[in-house]
């Protein structure tokens, strides 16, 4: 661990935002807040104040464990897919660490040693133990307080910051999962209609999400190149609608966009529950919540990659494939 703090002292950028505690496992550094000269806007579309709150507020639940399910299911996601890479990384970074949801899915073997970042402190109070040496720092994923060309891997789970081209080394290859475009479709419209029919007009209370067709242009626009985009739908079913955003409370996901309405009228969150149970309930009286994931891997290039062939150099065409496939057939 004294060796794992070692190196971290000169991989800080900015070496005063980070005060380390002591060389005992679990415990978080803490790091001074981002430049405050950020406005909100099309750039920035989300309260990073409100988010640091909902999710410090999260891990102090008495049962922080209740609501993870789905992280560790997206983290188990990620970590299937750096298991599918056939090499050691000596310096792994964990962008949105939580409580470790990715971490505790790997060993040593893979991750010789990880530094996990997320913006509030109090995750790092319940964090799950790892066989790995891990720090953890407390920062914005947005202004990450590292050299650039210093880790080997970049994980992340439900987080994406277009910082993480910059902190890896050339070759080195970032995993991550991102929501969807069509996650809580259900409680969305639910609360859409429900607003229309009582208040003449509905505002967005759930954060917006990313669109599959622009994921692969986001992430070619950080830098990233020989991109792999698949995705993945996970359904919960639950009681009802309030015990939906009970749970996404929970998780710390609850809207900070800067545009979200602050409270919705008793007599709306009514409707919106009688309309979510008759267009989606389940039979047994349940309704589902629909999660989408999009995983994503990219790399920082390096001379050493395989480029891709020229143009026009195929010795073989698609239509002599054709013609291969329909002599077996006739066989």
């Amino acid at each position: 661990m004294l060796e794992l703090r070692e190196h971290l002292d000169t991989v800080l950028r900015h070496r005063v935002w980070v005060v380390l505690y002591g060389a005992v496992p679990g415990r978080a550094a803490a790091a001074a807040p981002p430049p405050s000269g950020a406005s909100p806007g099309a750039r920035r579309p989300f309260d990073r104040r409100l988010k640091r709150k909902q999710k410090n507020w999260a891990a102090l639940r008495p049962r922080p464990a209740e609501c993870e399910y789905l992280r560790d299911e997206v983290g188990g996601g990620v970590a299937d897919r750096v298991l599918d890479i056939p090499r050691t990384f000596p310096l792994a970074l964990d962008l949105g660490s939580g409580r470790g949801y990715i971490a505790r899915h790997l060993n040593q073997e893979v991750i010789e040693k990880l530094v996990q970042v997320d913006i509030a402190e109090n995750v790092f109070k319940t964090t799950v133990e790892s066989e790995i040496p891990t720090v953890s720092v407390v920062a914005d994923e947005e202004f990450l307080p590292f050299k650039e060309d210093t880790f080997d891997l970049v994980v992340s789970s439900l987080r994406y910051a277009m910082i993480i081209h910059q902190v890896l080394k050339p070759d080195g290859v970032f995993i991550g999962a991102m929501f969807g475009g069509d996650t809580l479709y259900e409680l969305r419209c639910s609360l859409q209609l429900a607003e229309l029919e009582r208040e003449g007009g509905f505002s967005p209370h759930v954060s917006p999400f990313v669109a599959v067709s622009d994921l692969g242009h986001l992430l070619s626009r950080a830098g990233f190149n020989t991109l792999t985009v698949d995705t993945d739908e996970i359904q919960v079913n639950y009681p009802g609608l309030f015990e939906v955003m009970e749970d996404l409370q929970g998780m710390g996901e609850s809207n900070c966009s800067w545009n979200r309405k602050p409270l919705l009228h008793r007599d709306t969150m009514l409707a919106a529950a009688a309309i979510y149970q008759e267009i989606y309930g389940n039979s047994d009286g349940s309704v589902p919540a629909t999660f989408q994931i999009f995983y994503m891997i990219g790399w920082k290039f390096h001379e050493s990659q395989a480029k891709p062939a020229q143009r026009g150099s195929a010795t073989v065409s698609l239509g002599d494939l054709a013609k291969i496939d329909k002599l077996l057939h006739q066989k």
